[in-house]
């Protein structure tokens, strides 16, 4: 039995999800990067015992290379499905990733699966795919990119369930961080403490939000022995910003809570 990845619930979303999963309804995740929808995700894929199929959307993203393409394989042209038809074939959870990234021809496509018909088409192999009741369609994206030209449809929007997620409350990010680094828990608490004030920056001075997961890295650093600012230079000061004076604020900031 594949181990259930650590998760900290912040509120009923085990239930929604299992729920919405349990009724046969897709689900979309809203949250900004790096807060655990990911994690949630592969969490409730292994709680639930299904396989789950992760994809990671970009610009370059089409329809084929979810539903599948002829390959030559062997002197021989071979269908090879993609992670969408595999895991309606194997009764898995599809996982679409920051779901706004992908080209128009993707959504398409994910309109029969997301309303009472719950089919794939597949029109290169004459096929016709009826999802099993333990298929489940999960897409998320982060509302904080979104602009007129990346944005889901209120079309595609209007065919989930949705869930709301954020960065978790501060005594559970302590359990998170402590959890997933080894760090003593006291020394975490410092990294909690910072990340509510660099969070206090966001809009003013940068463009996304300290995430869980850049607090975990540094956590992870300090763990294994490296300066608090090293650390903290590395991991949350470099991928937070470019910007020589942004930067120098946040080591000011970074001095002022480790002492």
């Amino acid at each position: 039995m594949t181990p259930i990845p650590f998760y900290v619930p912040v509120g009923n979303e085990c239930e929604l999800f299992e729920t919405a999963w349990q009724r046969r309804l897709p689900l979309l995740l809203k949250g900004p990067t790096g807060c655990g929808k990911t994690r949630f995700v592969t969490h409730m894929a292994a709680r639930l015992q299904r396989p789950l199929f992760t994809v990671s959307c970009h610009d370059d993203l089409t329809a084929a290379d979810l539903t599948g393409r002829f390959l030559i394989k062997g002197g021989e042209t071979v269908w090879v499905d993609g992670p969408l038809t595999r895991a309606i074939r194997e009764g898995g959870i599809c996982y679409l990733d920051e779901i706004v990234e992908a080209r128009k021809d993707v959504t398409v496509v994910l309109h029969p699966l997301t309303d009472d018909r719950r089919m794939l088409p597949l029109e290169r192999t004459n096929e016709i795919l009826h999802a099993p009741d333990t298929f489940m369609l999960v897409v998320s994206y982060n509302p904080g990119y979104q602009n007129i030209l990346k944005s889901l449809k209120p079309s595609t929007r209007q065919r989930f369930v949705a869930l709301s997620f954020n960065f978790p409350p501060p005594e559970i990010e302590l359990e998170i961080i402590a959890s997933e680094s080894g760090l003593a828990r006291d020394r975490c608490t410092a990294l909690v403490n910072l990340a509510t004030r660099l969070r206090l920056l966001k809009d003013v001075d940068l463009e996304e939000s300290v995430s869980t997961r850049l607090l975990v890295y540094c956590a992870t650093l300090m763990a294994a022995g490296l300066d608090p600012y090293q650390a903290a230079q590395a991991a949350l000061v470099e991928p937070l910003s470019d910007e020589t004076e942004v930067q120098q604020g946040l080591l000011e900031l970074i001095h002022a809570t480790f002492g």
